[in-house]
């Protein structure tokens, strides 16, 4: 009978677990997160401060360029698109999923990004992103793949 009753504690662990596990307020906090990351970048003088939010193994598809892979590559890019004049970025950040377990998540957002266009004059395009998540050792949410697209 305890055998029995073991059981069916450990199935009722694993079926509720992920419930149990799972902080209320980590979702809010995953938002929190993107939403200063989104502070940050349409700052767009602190490279340091916006590639602090991606992890080392981070991934970016950028819309209509190539897949830029790992921090330094991105630190590249970050800089490069700060440097390049009118230049402007922000993003409003939409809604949020976390795993049951609290260690990764994604964020949806409606972007703005201002550049120069083929013939020099500034344009400004808005588009959608999706940035996926993951809990670092310390705690902290950091970005792993980063996509955003044009779009209406």
């Amino acid at each position: 009978m305890k055998q029995i009753i073991r059981l069916m504690l450990w199935s009722m662990l694993l079926v509720f677990g992920n419930a149990i596990a799972q902080d209320p307020g980590t979702k809010d906090e995953l938002i929190r997160t993107d939403k200063a990351w989104s502070a940050a970048a349409s700052e767009g003088k602190d490279v340091e401060k916006v590639v602090a939010f991606w992890s080392n193994d981070a991934k970016i598809v950028p819309a209509g360029a190539p897949i830029i892979s790992g921090k330094e590559a991105i630190r590249a890019f970050v800089t490069q698109s700060f440097a390049t004049p009118g230049f402007r970025i922000s993003w409003k950040t939409l809604d949020a999923a976390v795993s049951g377990d609290g260690t990764m998540g994604y964020t949806t957002a409606e972007s703005t990004i201002t550049m120069p266009g083929p013939d020099g004059n500034l344009v400004t395009e808005t588009g959608r992103g999706v940035a996926v998540w993951r809990r670092d050792q310390d705690g902290s949410w950091k970005c792993v793949y980063d996509t955003w697209n044009h779009g209406p």
